[in-house]
């Protein structure tokens, strides 16, 4: 696994805890946001896995 599935799966387990236990109040609501931004943003980053330089490229 990489870094992107790491970030993604922090922003589930975020989004859960937002949306169990603070739902009804601002704060959960920008809680729950930014965890669903960390699972779209982890999953790219998963999926493409671009990375400028690569481990054993360097010159």
């Amino acid at each position: 696994m990489n870094t992107g599935t790491y970030v993604a799966m922090v922003g589930a387990v975020v989004s859960l805890v937002a949306w169990t236990m603070l739902s009804g109040s601002m704060f959960g609501a920008g809680l729950f946001g930014f965890g669903l931004a960390h699972i779209v943003l982890g999953l790219l980053d998963a999926i493409f896995d671009r990375r400028a330089v690569r481990a054993g490229s360097v010159e």
